[in-house]
């Protein structure tokens, strides 16, 4: 029995040119991410972020991994895996969004406001004692002359 070749013939068919443009696509979209960052959209940074993700995630499993020119069935299986990522993201943030207080229950001090610890609690952090100018040592002084 003789085991049929492999030939890639069939993966570069489109040529060098798409791969390019294909690079150069994804690294607009990555610029256009970190420029997305610096802009506050509220809520909806996440979403623009996940959207320009999965757009670029889409583009390398077509070109990179050739399921553009594959058979249907790999696609259908790469797009159920996406599909389900990301119903199981929408229901984390559905869950985050929900929630009133994310503080956890056992720091009080947190609601109001950040509260710094006290030096006097971190050894690390204090400076040596300053000599005091108590009465004692005031009447120790006048005891020697």
């Amino acid at each position: 029995m003789s085991v049929p070749e492999h030939t890639h013939t069939d993966a570069h068919e489109h040529g060098d040119g798409v791969y390019h443009r294909t690079l150069i696509l994804l690294l607009i979209l990555t610029a256009i991410t970190v420029g997305a960052s610096y802009i506050q959209f509220g809520t909806l940074n996440v979403v623009i972020a996940l959207t320009i993700a999965s757009i670029k995630a889409i583009l390398v499993a077509l070109f990179f991994m050739h399921l553009l020119n594959d058979k249907k069935v790999n696609a259908i299986i790469a797009g159920a895996g996406f599909m389900f990522l990301g119903i199981f993201l929408m229901f984390c943030l559905i869950d985050t969004e929900s929630r009133v207080n994310l503080l956890p229950h056992n720091m009080p001090n947190m609601e109001k406001g950040f509260t710094p610890v006290p030096d006097t609690l971190n050894p690390l952090l204090t400076a040596p004692p300053k000599p005091s100018a108590s009465p004692a040592a005031a009447g120790e002084g006048e005891e020697k002359k």
